[in-house]
């Protein structure tokens, strides 16, 4: 029986692969490859995006939907419906479909999906926004059920930007040049990388009401005899409850940081394109070992509650519509659009494809189409919005297999995982303070991919852009750091000194709102910046050589020109 029963799903799994591929046209990309290679290739793909595809759903239920009283059953919903709407999206995108009479309406074919081994899951540009934009429906009475409906309502309308920014790539390309997409990724990461120091000490939640311990507070509740209701600043990991920062949290979450230096040194191919996951699992059985005086780091409530089996809709959400974060989602799915089209520039690099062939136009064209669609059809899964994800790109230049047979076996095992509502269980039993030595590396990552940018930029001879990097980075991060500039303090509604609200009007509210989302989101008010600066600010002068007679001459080379020569001289 046993053996009949693993037939039974090699066949199963075999024919849905073939399945797929028969409605679809063959492209470079789609190699015949044996099914047991596909079924690894996609394994392995799926491992390298597990890690941050299941952190933003589960970061904005943890801390913002639910925040105190934590609520694991919505949690271990939320990380199963990304997993499985990821997989279905990915699908969707790999298959490259062609949209019905677009080429009457349009004069040639128009796609959904890029057709190429390109994966899709919830993006972090969106994380922020999610988290400020839902503690600010919540401060105004909304629960965070119809919070979080607003949200996924509101992308929904907001992703038909990136719908016809699909038709002009090219513009976009032109209003987000190296230097602001880089400014962008840097400040997205910045931000990130804070909230994952949060996780490592303990939680966020703990983390915000630290202030509660200071010295002075502490000797007042004693004197005068008064205390603070929930939540407290005591950060519960499991069955412990600690003060933030305590050493037996943030050794829980180095054993993490640990582990990814380890598969640097000494881990295969495959163990460094899967670091994330397996670190994670690392700092979780060290979490499962250890304990506190009989009291243990992991909730073993999670996984016994969870259900074996689960799917779409057993939770929903009241859609609605939530104006206040319009601005800043349309800010982040621009900013989708060019991450999407650098993406898939990258893929066809690693897949040794040719670039700027009509095939490379039509992928560009049917991933951000993809991008904007599979937004939508992620609301209605109940899901955040789901774009194009870079971290694939590292998987294919290291295995040199870019079969879209890969990514169909990615899309599935990720659907198998998102089913199994244990895997979602086990997931939201990680301690917050071992999920923060994940989290704080991911988010890092997406700090180095920002920097990595500036080397398409000028900086050692522009001055035009140093000035645009170091203005837009002191608004950006700055806020970032430090919020409350602008941003309210926690239950302390309308209350910030910039534009205090109390009495107004419903609709003043929603544009003071809309404002604070804006302004105290770093990366919005730094994109805006950088792009109102890169239009306006004059081209740096042109370069001036003092010829040794004393003669002044023209080069005729601007700053562009110069890193233009140096990169042709770099060639051999």
């Amino acid at each position: 029986m046993a053996q009949l029963h693993h037939s039974s799903i090699y066949f199963a799994f075999s024919l849905l692969l073939d399945l797929i591929s028969s409605f679809i046209f063959s492209t470079p990309t789609d190699q015949p490859i044996p099914f047991l290679f596909a079924t690894l290739m996609g394994l392995q793909h799926c491992f390298a995006m597990v890690g941050g595809l299941i952190t933003p759903p589960l970061v904005v239920f943890r801390f913002t939907v639910c925040g105190f009283p934590f609520c694991p059953d919505l949690e271990q919903y939320a990380i199963s419906a990304a997993l499985i709407t990821s997989g279905i999206c990915t699908i969707i995108n790999i298959a490259q479909i062609p949209i019905p009479f677009s080429e009457k309406i349009n004069g040639e074919t128009l796609y959904i999906g890029s057709g190429v081994l390109s994966v899709l899951g919830t993006s972090f540009t969106f994380l922020p926004i999610y988290e400020i934009a839902i503690s600010q429906m919540k401060a105004d009475g909304m629960t965070g059920r119809e919070a979080y409906g607003a949200m996924i309502g509101t992308s929904m309308v907001c992703c038909l930007l990136e719908l016809f920014i699909s038709f002009l790539p090219m513009v976009t390309k032109r209003l987000f040049p190296p230097i602001v997409t880089a400014i962008t990724v840097m400040l997205i990461g910045v931000s990130l990388t804070g909230t994952g120091m949060k996780y490592w000490g303990g939680g966020v939640v703990c983390a915000e009401m630290g202030w509660q311990t200071h010295t002075e507070v502490m000797s007042a509740q004693s004197e005068y005899g008064f205390g603070f209701g929930p939540p407290f600043p005591t950060c519960a990991n499991g069955e412990t409850s600690f003060f933030y920062g305590d050493p037996r949290y943030i050794g829980l979450g180095f054993s993490v940081l640990s582990f990814l230096v380890f598969i640097e040194v000494f881990g295969s191919v495959f163990m460094k394109n899967c670091n994330v996951v397996l670190a994670l699992l690392f700092g979780y059985m060290v979490a499962a070992f250890a304990g506190d005086d009989g009291a243990k780091y992991i909730d073993q409530d999670n996984i016994k509650l969870a259900e074996p089996i689960t799917f779409l809709w057993k939770e929903t959400f009241p859609i609605s519509f939530y104006a206040p974060a319009v601005i800043p989602l349309l800010i982040a799915f621009i900013v989708t659009s060019v991450e999407t089209i650098g993406d898939l520039t990258a893929i066809y690099e690693a897949s040794y494809l040719e670039i700027g062939t009509n095939e490379y136009n039509r992928s560009i064209q049917g991933g951000l189409t993809s991008d904007a669609l599979m937004t939508i059809l992620s609301g209605l899964f109940t899901s955040m919005p789901n774009t194009t994800f870079s971290q694939n790109n590292g998987v294919i230049s290291l295995t040199k297999c870019a079969s879209r047979r890969a990514g169909y076996a990615c899309g599935i095992w990720l659907i198998l995982f998102g089913v199994l509502g244990k895997v979602a269980g086990i997931i939201t039993s990680i301690p917050d303070c071992v999920l923060g030595g994940m989290t704080i590396f991911l988010f890092a990552n997406v700090l180095v991919s920002g920097i990595s940018l500036t080397n398409k930029i000028d900086l050692k001879n522009s001055r035009r852009n140093r000035f645009i990097l170091a203005f837009s980075l002191a608004l950006g991060v700055g806020v970032t750091v430090w919020p409350y500039a602008f941003q309210d303090r926690r239950a302390s509604s309308y209350t910030a000194a910039f534009w205090t609200c109390e009495d107004c009007s419903n609709a003043l509210k929603g544009i003071r709102n809309g404002v604070v989302i804006f302004l105290s989101t770093g990366y919005c008010i730094g994109t805006i910046v950088a792009m109102l600066l890169n239009c306006i600010l004059p081209a740096d002068p042109k370069v001036t050589e003092f010829q040794t007679d004393g003669k002044v001459e023209e080069t005729g080379l601007g700053p562009e020109d110069v890193v233009e020569k140096e990169n042709e001289k770099a060639v051999p």
